[in-house]
């Protein structure tokens, strides 16, 4: 990459209730990254009600792409490629984004390109700084929770993954409980280093012999919890429950990831997802390991869904000329392979 011949690529995310357009520069400088959120349109649901989330794209994504444009000061003429979410995700949201960029693709002739949203927020951690390989990456938010070892440029293999809840979905599920608002997450931690630990709920799996995990077992017992306690008559601090819930999925996360870091050894961990941006998790990890392993975290704004992530993954596409074409459909499923060779 060259400063006289910026790779300037327009992306597009829009697999669950953001709608976001960005233009990143060589994979590493973003140039504009809007988002317009839904939050308050689901707070009264508890949760993302995917036909609302579609129709918000729809209204959203032709201004969100006029926005990005305008604040990057970019022209269509400028661009090298237009990049898209394509899975996983909500089907009916993922194909608003492919619409949009099929439609500059096509008018504006320009390469296509496919992107993993599981890799658009492992690369969100290039925006910071350049990734050494291989690297770990701790991939936690509402719909995933995997330790993903990215062994070359483009090149991901699953370590492990959730066999129920992921992490961001049980700190949902939870907060609910307690009477937070969707999204539960930022809440819940701040509650978690204001409250006492004093439940011992399961901390299922830590002692397997793998890098999987599982968190519907620890929701069930905070419900169980809950429960009890209303038959009975007895008092419930919230934010005793929220320390003792959180530092039992934390133990979990750091346990596994020390572990995946002993079997493949690496330079860099990236901490990717919306879990991100939960501090308990971040002050963990750093105490644990560092020096061992060289973290990093996207800024808070780089952790949620956003275009800026799609954008600096696409860079490395785009040199690898991994591009799509116009029958390019959307994978509510994608995920990476499994890790086959030690």
């Amino acid at each position: 990459m060259t400063s006289q011949n910026p790779i300037n690529i327009l992306a597009f995310e829009s697999s669950c209730d953001e709608t976001s357009v960005a233009v990143v520069q060589d994979g590493k400088t973003i140039l504009s990254n809007i988002i317009a959120t839904q939050i308050k349109s689901h707070q009264r649901f508890g949760g993302v009600v995917p036909e609302v989330a579609s129709r918000h794209h729809v209204e959203q994504i032709i201004h969100c792409t006029q926005l990005a444009l305008q604040e990057a000061h970019i022209k269509y003429e400028q661009l090298a490629a237009v990049a898209v979410t394509y899975g996983p995700g909500l089907v009916g949201s993922l194909l608003v984004g492919l619409m949009a960029a099929k439609a500059v693709s096509w008018a504006h002739d320009l390469p296509l390109i496919g992107v993993n949203h599981l890799a658009g927020h492992i690369y969100a951690a290039n925006l910071v700084k350049s990734l050494q390989y291989p690297a770990l990456a701790l991939v936690v938010s509402g719909g995933h929770t995997e330790l993903v070892r990215v062994s070359a440029p483009g090149q991901f293999h699953i370590l492990g993954d959730t066999r129920d809840d992921a992490v961001g979905e049980a700190y949902d599920k939870v907060g609910r409980l307690l009477g937070v608002k969707y999204p539960a997450g930022k809440t819940l931690d701040q509650w978690a280093h204001e409250g006492q630990d004093t439940y011992d709920f399961p901390r299922a799996m830590l002692q397997e012999d793998n890098l999987d995990f599982s968190f519907s077992g620890i929701k069930s017992a905070v419900i169980n919890t809950l429960h009890h306690a209303q038959q009975i008559g007895a008092p419930i601090n919230k934010k005793d429950v929220a320390t003792s819930f959180q530092n039992d999925v934390l133990d979990i996360l750091v346990t596994k990831t020390k572990r995946a870091l002993a079997q493949y050894p690496c330079a860099q961990l990236i901490v990717a997802g919306g879990v991100a941006a939960n501090s308990g998790l971040r002050e963990r990890l750093t105490a644990e390991l560092t020096p061992q392993v060289e973290l990093i975290f996207p800024p808070l704004r780089l952790c949620g869904d956003n275009a800026a992530m799609i954008g600096a993954y696409a860079a490395v596409a785009y040199q690898q000329r991994n591009f799509s074409d116009l029958t390019l459909n959307a994978d509510p499923s994608l995920d990476f392979a499994y890790q086959t060779e030690d």
